[in-house]
Order: C-alpha cells, then sequence, then structure tokens
C-alpha cells in the first residue's frame, strides 16, 4: 500500500510542477504562443495522463481491498466464525451457512451481474458455461447444521 501512495503522491507532484512550468513559459514569453510553451504543455499534457493513470490504479486497489474485506467479514459471519471473538456483536441468531453453499450462491450473484452487464438479462432459460448447479433457495443442507 505504501507504494501505491508514493506513486500516486509522486505522480502528483510531477503533474503540478508541469502544470507551474505552463504558467512560467507563458509568463515569460509575455503570453505569445513559442515552442518552449508548447513542450511545457505537451509535457503538462503527459503528467495529466499520467497522474490520472496513477489514480485510477489507486482507486482499484481500493476498491479490491475493500471487496477482499467484504468477503471475509462475509465469510466470519455466515459461518459463525466470528461469534466467539471478543468485541464482536452478538450474533443475529440466524443459522450460519456452510462456506461452499456461500460460495456457490456467490458464484452464482457473480453469473447473474455478468449477464445483466452484457444485457441478456434472461435469467430463466439461459445456460451457463459454467457446471454448478442452479441456484436453490430452499437452503436444504444448511437447514441441517
Amino acid at each position: 500500500m505504501d507504494n501505491m501512495v508514493d506513486s500516486l503522491n509522486s505522480a502528483y507532484q510531477e503533474f503540478v510542477a508541469a502544470a507551474a512550468s505552463v504558467l512560467e513559459a507563458k509568463e515569460s514569453s509575455g503570453g505569445q504562443k513559442t515552442a518552449a510553451t508548447d513542450a511545457a504543455l505537451e509535457n503538462f499534457k503527459q503528467r495529466w495522463e499520467l497522474f490520472r493513470v496513477a489514480c485510477d490504479q489507486a482507486e482499484e486497489f481500493v476498491e479490491s481491498v475493500k471487496q477482499r474485506i467484504g468477503s471475509e467479514c462475509l465469510v466470519d459471519e455466515a459461518t459463525g466464525s466470528v461469534a466467539g471473538k471478543p468485541g464482536q456483536a452478538a450474533p443475529t441468531g440466524l443459522p450460519p451457512i456452510s462456506a461452499v453453499r456461500l460460495e456457490q450462491m456467490s458464484k452464482a450473484v457473480r453469473w447473474l451481474v455478468i449477464e445483466l452487464q452484457q444485457g441478456s438479462g434472461a435469467a430463466g432459460g439461459s445456460s451457463h458455461p459454467h457446471s454448478s448447479p442452479p441456484f436453490d433457495t430452499r437452503f436444504s443442507e444448511d437447514a441441517a447444521q
């Protein structure tokens, strides 16, 4: 994470320095278009793009960490792993589900999201390229726990 912060900070500092260079070049040329102002503007554009890329990478990193933490919390909650930990909230009273069942449900949700993103929206009769069984809302294997 430190590398990500350092990369983002470096890109930002270079972007700000390039902006300052544009202003200095424009001031020294008296507001006229010169080779120096063109070069400063081109450098500014490049630094702007590099800063945007660094921001996008940082955002992707933050999202992946959020998803990982959320998944770990979900698994802990669903499997009852947090019940015995001190400082945690009391159990919800819902019976825990198996980690295998949770993974099956997660896959089903992912496939539905992919279908919706691709615009098919046909959840009823569509065939999936994966071999997992259809989503069963009765949770029969979890009731025995």
